[in-house]
């Protein structure tokens, strides 16, 4: 972790540990989106040596005060709830409105929806990934909540298996009904 510019975490007062370690922690959102893959690297780097300095100091707290008797969090478990704290702001960002419609024509959502159910046709096993999903919705259509409305229509046309996105029967039925526009 020497690579990185700043003071080493052990050499700072506790005051300043305590400071840097909780802009740290309210900055790391908007590294994780608007910075680069290698300032989001350093970024989590040193948020977590000054985490772990501060720990190491005061076993018995955490950045949001005293933590009574329980044991700090793993590796693991930070890395876990790192995770998820991702996972849940890519979710959030691909559910954001459109700051402005894209210029240039703008594609009926019927038609939207019935390319992106070919997608899904033409797939293997009529499945994708979410994220490959989202993105394929995105470049269809202006609003980026295409994938959720067809599984969460009625019949689903979409069907959400962890990760994975999948055509069920009434989306291929659907997609029978209303061919793709060429």
């Amino acid at each position: 972790m020497s690579d990185r510019p700043g003071v080493p975490a052990r050499d700072l007062s506790d005051e300043e540990l305590e400071r840097q370690g909780v802009h740290a922690h309210a900055m790391r959102h908007w590294v994780f989106l608007h910075g680069t893959a290698d300032q989001f690297r350093t970024h989590t780097e040193r948020m977590l040596e000054l985490e772990q300095e501060y720990l190491r100091r005061h076993p018995q707290r955490t950045w949001q005060g005293a933590g009574g008797d329980a044991d700090p969090p793993s590796r693991e478990d930070r890395i876990r709830d790192l995770v998820q704290t991702f996972s849940r702001a890519m979710t959030a960002l691909l559910d954001e409105e459109p700051a402005a419609a894209a210029p240039g024509p703008r594609r009926d959502p019927e038609a939207a929806q019935a390319a992106l159910l070919q997608r899904f046709a033409q797939a293997p096993d009529g499945r994708l990934h979410k994220l490959e999903a989202h993105q394929i919705a995105r470049r269809l259509a202006p609003d980026n909540r295409l994938v959720a409305r067809l599984y969460r229509s009625d019949p689903p046309l979409l069907q959400a298996e962890k990760d994975v996105r999948v055509i069920t029967d009434a989306g291929r039925a659907w997609l029978a009904e209303h061919p793709v526009p060429a």
